[in-house]
């Protein structure tokens, strides 16, 4: 039985034991989070909701919370002697799929 989960404006497929990793959740570690399933699959077929499936649920565990790796985002304008170097690191969540109920 897999799922489909929405969370952070993306969509994940998720099976029992999965790990993911979505954008940062307000949960601190070892807290138990819900997600909405857009679409859930199983043996008899496939159900996906209109947005959402009724009476369906994803349980997790967060493990934890997390920046990704450092990306470095430059700027430049020929000629006016500008430019510029940023830094950016991504905040995330890492959770694990305990249970699929629907």
């Amino acid at each position: 039985m897999y799922a489909v989960i929405e969370t952070g404006g993306k969509q994940y497929k998720v099976e029992n034991g999965s790990v993911i990793f979505v954008e940062k959740l307000a949960a601190e570690e070892n807290a138990t989070v819900d997600f909405k399933v857009v679409a859930l699959g199983s043996d008899d077929g496939i159900k996906v909701g209109a947005p959402y499936v009724e009476g369906a649920t994803v349980t997790g565990t967060v493990l934890k919370n997390g920046k990704g790796k450092k990306i470095n985002v430059m700027t430049y304008k020929p000629k006016k002697g500008e430019k510029r170097k940023m830094g950016h690191r991504q905040p995330y969540t890492k959770v694990e799929i305990n249970s699929i109920n629907g």
